[in-house]
């Protein structure tokens, strides 16, 4: 029986990988780590209530986890200009900044996984991090996805077995419909008239086959999903994985 830990868990993504996680409740014991209480009484049972930036907060609940999913974000709030025409002001709250969430606080995350006796830690990212012109780097003046890479980094390095997951952009739209598409250091967004998108639902379903199949240890990927009726739903797991190659 394994033993999950899944930080990030109240976010849209992180829901969905809780729920699919708790439909396997004889392939896992899930826990889950939220911020507000009110995600912790809205997910109920085996979540706990933290900050990854206060590891003194969930330490415990990590204690005896077999597998470590990361899902926590650094999240930008709009701030509205007064001329309407003007765009958006974009910032991050004090404190939740890119530098303090995605890289200190995952930094956190994969030492304590480390000190814990994690066997594998699944780390869902974002593509573009080996674009550093990328616009989400702009935004706020967060540099987000110069961090994240940090981090990816950070584990790659930490001794861990760990799976990388770099998803296109997120869509709210079922799963298990499309053809899903593995690549490596953001070929997709080289090709302007490929796909670039994928369901979360899809992506949550990717994380937890990662927990499932050693074919996913030690591999960093970047996966999009064709439209729906564009090939065939993917169902073989095992070469999904085969298709992406060791190392970040």
């Amino acid at each position: 029986m394994s033993r999950v830990f899944v930080t990030g868990a109240g976010g849209r993504t992180g829901k969905l990988v809780l729920q699919k996680l708790r439909e396997r409740s004889e392939f896992a014991e899930v826990k889950g780590l939220v911020r507000r209480q009110e995600q912790q009484t809205e997910l109920g049972e085996g979540v706990v209530l933290g900050d990854v930036l206060s590891p003194e907060s969930w330490q415990q609940a990590l204690a005896g986890c077999t597998h470590l999913v990361i899902l926590t974000s650094a999240v930008p709030k709009m701030r509205p200009t007064r001329n309407p025409d003007d765009p958006p002001e974009w910032f991050y709250e004090p404190g939740q900044e890119p530098e303090q969430v995605d890289w200190i606080g995952q930094r956190s995350q994969i030492d304590l996984a480390a000190q814990a006796g994690v066997k594998q830690v699944v780390l869902v990212s974002s593509m573009g991090v080996t674009k550093p012109d990328h616009p989400l780097n702009r935004i706020g003046n967060g540099k987000i996805l110069f961090w994240k890479r940090m981090a990816e980094e950070y584990l790659a390095n930490s001794g861990l077995a760990y799976t990388i997951i770099h998803p296109g952009g997120l869509i709210d739209q079922p799963g298990a419909r499309r053809e899903l598409l593995v690549g490596k250091h953001d070929q997709f967004m080289d090709d302007p008239s490929g796909p670039r998108t994928i369901p979360r639902a899809d992506v949550a379903e990717i994380v937890v086959r990662a927990l499932l199949h050693d074919e996913a240890l030690n591999k960093s990927f970047d996966v999009v999903a064709r439209q729906e009726g564009e090939g065939q739903p993917t169902s073989r797991w095992d070469a999904f994985f085969d298709a992406a190659t060791p190392g970040i």
